[in-house]
């Protein structure tokens, strides 16, 4: 039998709770939107037609900008024809009703605090919305589908509607703009270095980039086995370093952002376990390691606890679900730099993909170089070259090998590509031994070996070229070269 307690049904009528809104904002704003046709330009920047509560309301502002707008008076009387088949507004017609409007208007200096009332108002009714669309989707969706989805879904439209209004801000002074670039060599003068930006950890890369820069796309390219992603970590690891040690630009309160779209969080570890330790990454995941080395790997691991290095590894997310992520990275612990590793890997909307890969590519670095912006954050990307880098007798890497150069090209700042001449020059053994042609591959590796260049093919804003660095590969560690192999030959 049954313990169940039968509660009686409560007899209180529930409480009705209108949503918010101002319709006295709203028909003051009308008001002296029609008295001074000067007062829309004033909310036009954030206010629309679906912000008002009221249906009549909304059509009067939007008829009101489109007569503005084509340059014409928006008056009582030019607004009336706009309206000429609507029902009455209670007891006045709606002429009346426009009368009513200008005439209670009084001036035009508060259209602005009543337009961002009737905004804010209506960022509430959707805030109200979205919890409800929440609770409804809670109580009907299927026992087997997961809340991942849906807690994924709500947490996209939150982040769209605390986004909204904030991207541009309209026309700015001359002299704003030159505010921010002398308080950005000021920072560079002051800074050790020189630098204007983040420093990567490579002295020649700084040298001719200036430092990551705030806003830029940063696309990293090179064809497998060229190390790109030992570099991007290497970059990442420094940047994050620095930051935690208070070095850096303005930036140094944030941390770095690393979506690993291929590689596990794990996979990362190891990698930047290897370089500072020391010690094999290939024998570290076979467990090939002294006890002494181990106690070295722990050492290392608590060295780096506080590292702030955050690491996403969710493959195949959506350039909108990364830029959610990115913000809500940025609101929760700051952001200085995010690293995608790769390009390709991400996907745009589906109606995009329905248009091509081209065109979703487009979308992806439109969408990347849009966040970096928004941020005000560099946005290292990784990328894919294509296949016909093997087939040219010199392998260096070229802007039209990137895969999908188009845009790739177009929306980054600056283009860097990896190239290891070593990795070719291996392939290239004679099968001969003992023969002169051996003899000149011997030489020529050993003046290869262990030499990385990284190409600057594009850079918005300073000079391209190419840059010599250090790299070992038992470690995947990218270094400077020593002092004197930087140095240009001595001529006799």
């Amino acid at each position: 039998m049954s313990n169940a307690v039968i509660r009686p049904i409560s007899q209180e009528t529930p409480v009705f709770r209108e949503a918010p809104h101002n319709l006295e904002a709203e028909q003051a704003l009308l008001g002296a939107i029609m008295v001074n046709n000067e007062a829309i330009d004033r909310v036009s920047s954030f206010l629309k037609p679906e912000h008002f509560y009221d249906q009549l309301h909304a059509r009067i502002y939007a008829a009101a900008a489109k007569l503005i707008l084509g340059g014409k008076r928006a008056t009582p009387i030019t607004l009336k024809t706009f309206f000429q088949a609507d029902p009455p507004a209670g007891e006045l017609s709606i002429p009346q009703y426009l009368g009513r409007l200008a005439a209670n208007a009084t001036t035009i200096i508060n259209a602005e605090d009543y337009g961002r009332t009737v905004y804010d108002l209506a960022v509430r009714r959707q805030l109200i919305q979205i919890g409800e669309t929440m609770v409804n989707t809670a109580y009907d969706s299927p026992i087997d589908a997961p809340p991942s989805i849906q807690v994924e879904e709500a947490e996209q439209r939150l982040y769209e509607l605390a986004e909204t209004g904030k991207y541009g801000s309209g026309f700015e002074p001359l002299v704003a703009a030159f505010t921010t670039a002398i308080d950005m060599a000021n920072n560079a003068l002051m800074r050790d270095g020189g630098l204007s930006g983040m420093p990567t950890g490579f002295a020649d890369l700084d040298f001719k980039m200036g430092g990551l820069q705030p806003s830029d796309l940063i696309i990293l390219a090179g064809r497998p086995a060229m190390g790109k992603t030992s570099l991007a970590t290497n970059i990442a690891y420094n940047v994050a370093r620095n930051l935690g040690s208070g070095e850096g630009s303005g930036n140094s309160n944030g941390v770095v952002g690393f979506f690993s779209l291929e590689m596990s969080a794990e996979q990362l570890a190891t990698r930047i376990l290897s370089e500072q330790s020391e010690i094999p990454s290939n024998e570290i995941r076979r467990g090939k390691i002294s006890s002494q080395q181990f106690d070295r790997i722990v050492e290392v691991a608590q060295q780096l606890e506080h590292l702030p290095l955050y690491i996403d590894q969710s493959g195949g997310i959506t350039v909108a679900q990364l830029a959610a992520r990115a913000r809500r990275l940025k609101r929760q612990r700051g952001l200085a730099m995010v690293v995608v590793d790769y390009l390709q890997l991400l996907s745009g909307s589906s109606r995009r993909a329905q248009d091509g890969r081209v065109q979703e590519v487009t979308e992806i670095t439109t969408g990347l170089k849009a966040l970096a912006k928004e941020l005000s954050v560099p946005i290292l990307a990784l990328s894919q070259l294509s296949r016909q880098v093997e087939q040219r007798d010199i392998k260096r890497p070229l802007l039209s090998d990137l895969r999908e150069s188009g845009s790739i090209e177009q929306d980054a700042d600056v283009v860097l590509f990896v190239f290891r001449e070593e990795y070719y020059a291996e392939r290239d053994m004679p099968s001969q031994p003992n023969t002169e042609e051996l003899a000149k591959w011997q030489a020529r590796m050993e003046s290869l070996t262990g030499k990385a260049e990284v190409i600057i093919g594009k850079q918005r804003h300073g000079p391209t070229g190419t840059v010599h660095l250090q790299f070992t590969a038992e470690f995947t560690r990218f270094s400077n070269l020593a002092e004197q192999e930087r140095l240009p030959e001595r001529r006799e």
